[in-house]
């Protein structure tokens, strides 16, 4: 996979822009008709100059995928997901609007102090945000993690072949496998289930808030 993704171009240079920088002795006023029709004649070339840059120096969108990044495409998007839903948290200066059955019952609307105008966000708008996204990056840090699951694990392993079918002269023929004196491993399957309980909510909760996924 080969991502090449540019920042937004902005090649519009105002004409007002270019009138300020020539009557720089001045503080020119918009509606003065010398102004206006300087104006006027500038724009065109204005247009020209950021058709012509918008030309040599695009927005970079190039999206290239290899065959084997679809072999495990939950994983492959996890690595890539995962870093900019941290990024999100950190740099975002807003919050999508989040339903209170999505959230733990002290976030909701109905929890927080009564607001002054029916416009107003309540207290725990912004809070309620914070934890879709922590939720998601929980998820996404689980799946990109393929080992997480070795937390739950404990004690260690003895197995021992154990002869179950012999030939004629004696000899074992099949082995069945059996636990040791000393195999003390142990599952922690409801821990196990809690965790990938959470990771699924947080996939749906990816999948339902992912227009808010804006700075």
């Amino acid at each position: 996979m080969k991502i090449y993704k540019s920042n937004y171009r902005n090649h519009w240079v105002s004409p007002y822009v270019i009138l300020e920088k020539v009557f720089f002795w001045r503080e020119i006023d918009y509606d003065e008709p010398l102004i206006e029709k300087l104006s006027d004649f500038l724009n065109p070339f204005c247009i020209a100059w950021q058709k012509f840059l918008d030309f040599v120096h695009p927005q970079i969108n190039y999206v290239k995928i290899d065959r084997w990044d679809t072999w495990s495409m939950d994983n492959t998007l996890a690595d890539i997901i995962l870093p900019m839903l941290k990024q999100l948290k950190e740099s975002k200066h807003g919050s999508a609007h989040v339903d209170d059955e999505d959230v733990p019952e002290e976030l909701r609307s109905t929890s927080a102090p009564a607001k002054e105008n029916d416009y107003d966000i309540d207290d725990n708008h912004h809070k309620r945000w914070d934890y879709i996204i922590d939720e998601m990056i929980f998820a996404f840090e689980h799946k990109a993690d393929d080992s997480w699951e070795q937390a739950y694990y404990s004690g260690e392993h003895d197995i021992i072949h154990v002869p179950c079918e012999w030939y004629e002269d004696g000899k074992p023929k099949l082995y069945t496998l059996e636990r040791g004196p000393n195999h003390t491993h142990t599952v922690d399957f409801e821990g196990i289930q809690k965790v990938t309980k959470r990771m699924q909510n947080g996939f749906c909760l990816f999948g339902k808030y992912y227009q808010g996924l804006w700075d």
